[in-house]
């Protein structure tokens, strides 16, 4: 198996540095293949905006899924994203590896799925959704930290279910790969 592991926290030795390190241990030493891009220390940009691409559809007006999937058709996109797309289609299991933070992922780590799950057909878009999609068969786990004591995240805590909080984001950036398993994870 091929796994790619996105890691998305800023201080390596936090328990979310020491999740990536322990599944890339165990995953290699069960003779796997194991990728890690941890954005922090790659310096990866979230922004999304003209430089996601070395091609150009229409100069005058900016419109973000239209120069998708013109760079998609004429293999436009920045090396930073292309790189990123290519350990996509490389893997077979992809796992996400990050703190939740404000309820949602962190700013980097939602850039990262904004810029990389691109839309034109090349990672989804032209009839390409869920099990149709250019990864149905893949699998994906969220590996979420949260610094809060479980009552918070209890049916009747402050910030309620778990699973009520974090649906939006997280969903989205594990929907791509695991189809079947939607509406578990928006449940």
């Amino acid at each position: 198996m091929r796994a790619f592991i996105v890691h998305a926290h800023p201080e390596p030795q936090s328990f979310n540095g020491a999740l990536t390190r322990a599944a890339a241990e165990a995953l290699a030493s069960s003779g796997h293949e194991v990728v890690i891009s941890d954005l922090y220390a790659m310096g990866f940009n979230p922004v999304s905006d003209r430089r996601n691409f070395v091609t150009v559809h229409d100069p005058h007006y900016y419109r973000q899924q239209a120069e998708e999937a013109h760079a998609a058709q004429v293999g436009g996109f920045a090396g930073d994203i292309q790189a990123e797309m290519d350990k996509l289609f490389w893997c077979d299991a992809l796992i996400l590896q990050f703190p939740l933070w404000w309820f949602g992922l962190p700013a980097i780590l939602k850039g990262w799925v904004d810029r990389v799950f691109a839309s034109g057909g090349r990672i989804y878009g032209g009839g390409k959704w869920y099990d149709n999609g250019v990864f149905a068969g893949k699998r994906a786990m969220c590996s979420i930290t949260i610094d809060a004591p479980p009552s918070l995240y209890s049916p009747n805590g402050l910030n309620g279910a778990l699973a009520q909080s974090s649906s939006g984001a997280i969903a989205t950036a594990c929907l791509a790969f695991t189809p079947r398993h939607r509406s578990a994870i928006r449940n």
